[in-house]
């Protein structure tokens, strides 16, 4: 059966206008029963709506809320800070006759990693965008960055049709959203857009891993969807195969994989990123403390 989030069914969009479209709550309910999901079924179902159609703004504050606790673990599981490890290494490769970078993540939720390298600065003079199609996280994002006086940009869209290109994209927990179908797909967009590499983290595909997401989504997550998701991500992460045969698709930004080493937790080695980088300028990329396990 296939393993579904419910914050994947509950918001969908036009993919050619970017527009919100409406969802029935029984549609919802209906993929779970038949994905043999019962209580995400009964979470849905619980959902706000009127006359059967999910409350759009209850759906977005619910989701925020729902951010704002999967921030506090990233925080705990110092994400952001290995994202920084092997980021700041990679765009020194990169960066050529004094360009600033700009540094984008695809699908950035509230904006965690983009304020956390905007306020550090650790990066240098760097462009920080984030880029979500839920306009909901998108407006938490500006009003957080606003908040906590930040220079760095949110935007509501398509993270590939942006009117500047990426020196880098970046994902934290966004891999596993896609389906083996379409990670092809991602990566090649990537490599079209003339973008000099990539950084994605995502949740490392190991038999303890849904048991790690329980635990930890369970003692720190009070949202039932938060919950839910947390470990239904953990069994849907992608393999190591499956993502590099996926960015092989792409040869002009030569995969790998890395695992930074210097702020990740020996016994909770939860995530690690897949990197891309073009092929003329990867003898550049020499992460700081990073192991390179597979090419």
């Amino acid at each position: 059966m296939p393993i579904v989030e419910i914050s994947d069914l509950i918001v969908r969009h036009d993919t050619a206008t970017g527009a919100r479209l409406p969802v029935r709550r029984d549609d919802v309910v209906s993929v779970l029963h038949a994905a043999g999901d019962w209580r995400g079924a009964r979470i849905a179902a619980s959902l706000p709506h009127h006359n059967g159609v999910l409350d759009e703004s209850a759906v977005g504050r619910l989701l925020v809320r729902t951010h704002t606790e999967l921030q506090r673990l990233n925080e705990e599981l110092r994400i952001a800070e290995q994202l920084a490890e092997v980021l700041g290494p990679l765009l020194a490769a990169v960066v050529r006759d004094g360009e600033r970078p700009r540094v984008v993540d695809v699908g950035c939720g509230i904006g965690y990693a983009i304020r956390w390298l905007a306020v550090t600065g650790i990066l240098g003079d760097v462009e920080l965008c984030g880029v979500d199609v839920n306009a909901a996280l998108v407006a938490e994002a500006n009003r957080l960055a606003v908040a906590e006086g930040l220079s760095c940009q949110f935007v509501h869209g398509d993270a590939f049709a942006l009117p500047s290109a990426a020196t880098v994209y970046i994902s934290t927990g966004l891999l596993h959203h896609l389906h083996d179908g379409d990670l092809g797909a991602f990566f090649r967009a990537q490599a079209d857009s003339g973008a000099q590499a990539y950084c994605h983290f995502d949740i490392a595909a190991t038999r303890l891993a849904p048991l790690g997401a329980w635990m930890f989504h369970r003692a720190r997550m009070r949202e039932p969807l938060g919950r839910h998701d947390g470990v239904a991500s953990a069994r849907r992460a992608h393999t190591d195969h499956e993502l590099l045969t996926a960015a092989r698709s792409a040869p002009d930004l030569m995969p790998l994989l890395y695992r930074p080493l210097r702020h990740s937790n020996p016994f909770c080695a939860s995530v690690r990123p897949i990197l891309g980088i073009r092929p003329s300028t990867s003898r550049h990329c020499e992460p700081r403390s990073a192991n390179p396990r597979v090419t």
